[in-house]
């Protein structure tokens, strides 16, 4: 299969309409669609990322309107989140429509639904005329994609069409929010923190660390976000690298900056200001690691506040899921 890069939203829509994927750009990370009604189509995307059947996939649409085309959207808290932030990077698990096949929302009787703030893709939706069922646009497990270039990375050959965007801007995925209790819960922290959505609702819970039952989100129950290096959690940034090929990101400068030089210094550095430049920069800042050759990767903890938190959540995954340096 010969992947197609365009720039072209409505090109790219032309695929979803022939029943195909394509992978398209949004503010958190790039997302691999095909429309949520087409169950055929749906699996396509399973199985060029290698994604387990039971992990479910949210539901993208244009605007707010479409909603009740995939959910049932009679929850007051859900239009009441969904007036303050959508578009954006929150999505929000609802009762499913009956017509909605069971591949999208593997089994379950919820969906998980978002509407993006990209421009691109808001015009590449209108265009597709039906909601997109989408994860990440990368290999199962891997750091998700946050560039056009990262998606050819991992699924070049695999999918028949790129719709070229800038990198994203979040740089980690929606917030998901279960709906369907008395009183939501943040299922997975992304984009919007939860100090934001306790503005709009109070009572808000944060995340389980067990959650009991069948995971309603996507990237709560397989491993996410590993790269090929090991990544390693540290307070504190290291004043030399603990290690010949190593690599460094967080808010401290780290000694003896970069180079080639075993045992001198980092093979990487990525420096950030705060703690939303590290979100935009992670997953990009892994990938560029692998790339390197870094066999491990020391990540500075920040304070798990606003969007501290998703940062935190994405790197303990990633520490629990690497192993070191893998061969596909």
């Amino acid at each position: 299969m010969k992947t197609i890069v365009t720039d072209s939203p409505e090109e790219a829509a032309s695929f979803i309409l022939s029943g195909e994927t394509a992978a398209f750009p949004t503010e958190t990370v790039y997302g691999l669609g095909a429309d949520a009604f087409n169950a055929a189509a749906v699996r396509k995307i399973f199985e060029a990322k290698g994604r387990p059947v039971d992990n479910p996939l949210i539901a993208h649409i244009a605007d707010v309107g479409e909603m009740g085309r995939v959910a049932d959207f009679s929850p007051k808290t859900a239009q009441h989140l969904a007036e303050r932030f959508f578009p954006g990077p929150l999505t929000l698990v609802l009762p499913k429509r009956r017509d909605v096949p069971p591949v999208v929302t593997a089994g379950l009787d919820t969906i998980a639904v978002r509407a993006p703030e990209n421009e691109a893709a808001r015009t590449f939706l209108r265009a597709c005329a039906c909601p997109v069922a989408a994860p990440s646009a990368n290999r199962s497990g891997r750091p998700s994609s946050t560039t056009w270039q990262a998606v050819l990375e991992d699924l070049d050959g695999r999918i028949p069409c790129v719709l070229r965007g800038e990198p994203s801007i979040v740089g980690l995925e929606s917030t998901v929010i279960d709906c369907t209790t008395d009183i939501p819960r943040v299922l997975r922290s992304g984009g919007v923190s939860l100090e934001a959505l306790r503005e709009v609702v109070p009572d808000m819970q944060g995340p389980q660390d067990h959650p009991g039952g069948v995971p309603r989100s996507p990237g709560l129950r397989h491993r996410h976000y590993a790269p090929a290096a090991r990544v390693v959690l540290v307070d504190k940034a290291p004043s030399i690298p603990p290690h010949k090929k190593a690599g460094y990101i967080g808010m401290e400068s780290p000694g003896e900056g970069t180079g080639t030089a075993p045992g001198r210094h980092w093979r990487l550095v990525e420096q950030v200001a705060t703690p939303q430049a590290y979100a935009h920069h992670l997953f990009d800042f892994m990938r560029r690691c692998d790339a390197a050759g870094v066999e491990i990767i020391y990540c500075q903890t920040v304070e798990p506040t606003g969007i501290g938190t998703a940062i935190m959540d994405r790197l303990q995954r990633a520490a629990k899921g690497s192993t070191g340096r893998r061969r596909s």
